[in-house]
């Protein structure tokens, strides 16, 4: 009994002495992202840099804009994105520049466009955050996500808070209504489009519309005037840099015969919100969802 005491004693200062050390080596923060990846940040991030326009969208939505250094061409909104400094394209990122931003987290998108610079960032150790959003409910997630990375959780679940509130209420509007069939132009000159993978689509099924090639086999792919002709879209939809592309895509259409386009039923929406999965695809889906009301 005594020889137990002794070690029990002897244990439990043993705990004591070693405990702040345990604690020191437990990370802080610990965020699943969108590869399923477990990443850990001894403290909120203070220097980040975003790979991606959406991801960069994410952070401000987040209310995390003051502690983003860096991002990649095409980082345009919101507007105060503008003065951050660009360091690279995102498909080609530059390491060096990316290093010497000294950034304690890395934002990227796509794996095959992030991973050298990632390899990199991992001898640094910084750590990489992939952010990928596949469908509208996962975008308020993204956003509360983002606030646990920076510490600023008050903002970020006020901000998802307002977004799925805004997606319950476009379910509830458009449950049940007539199906629209959509042809989403992706380019013209080829025709190019999107399948049912697409986050487009996605806000498509929301508003109640079918994608005329929801089921092709690759996510954008090249089609014929016949094939769009014969998919009967009744509606055109094509993400636009403003109201002169929408006209100029309506005139092509009428030109190429497309019963659809002589009703007028060419819509265009800004295409960084459209494509982007990001906050503003929700206003976009909203555009979107009155647009097919319009038809119906």
């Amino acid at each position: 009994m005594t020889s137990y005491r002794v070690l029990t004693t002897a244990g439990l200062a043993l705990m004591l002495a070693l405990g702040p050390a345990l604690t020191r080596g437990a990370p802080a923060i610990q965020v699943q992202d969108d590869r399923g990846r477990n990443v850990a940040l001894e403290a909120p991030a203070r220097r980040a840099v975003t790979l991606a326009p959406h991801a960069t969208e994410l952070a401000y939505a987040a209310g995390a804009g003051d502690f983003l250094v860096g991002t990649v061409r095409g980082s345009d909104y919101p507007p105060a994105a503008r003065t951050l400094p660009v360091l690279g394209d995102g498909t080609q990122p530059d390491a060096e520049r990316v290093a010497a931003a000294r950034p304690d987290l890395l934002i990227a998108w796509q794996p095959g466009a992030a991973e050298p610079l990632a390899r990199v960032m991992d001898k640094l150790g910084v750590p990489v955050f992939y952010s990928d959003p596949l469908t509208l409910a996962a975008i308020p997630g993204a956003v509360e996500r983002m606030g646990v990375l920076f510490g600023t959780e008050t903002v970020a679940n006020a901000a998802a808070r307002g977004l799925r509130a805004r997606l319950d209420a476009l379910k509830t509007r458009y449950a049940g209504r007539r199906p629209v069939r959509v042809f989403v132009q992706a380019g013209l000159n080829p025709i190019y489009t999107l399948n049912d993978a697409s986050i487009v689509s996605d806000a498509l099924r929301l508003c109640g519309g079918v994608n005329v090639f929801g089921q092709a086999s690759i996510v954008a792919p090249q089609v014929t005037l016949e094939g769009v002709l014969a998919a009967r879209p009744e509606v055109v939809l094509a993400g636009v840099a403003g109201a002169e592309d929408t006209r100029a895509n309506l005139a092509a259409w009428q030109a190429m015969g497309l019963p659809a386009a002589r009703q007028g039923h060419v819509y265009g929406i800004d295409a960084d919100a459209l494509y982007r999965p990001g906050p503003r695809l929700i206003d976009a889906a909203e555009s979107l969802c009155a647009d097919l009301d319009r038809v119906r």
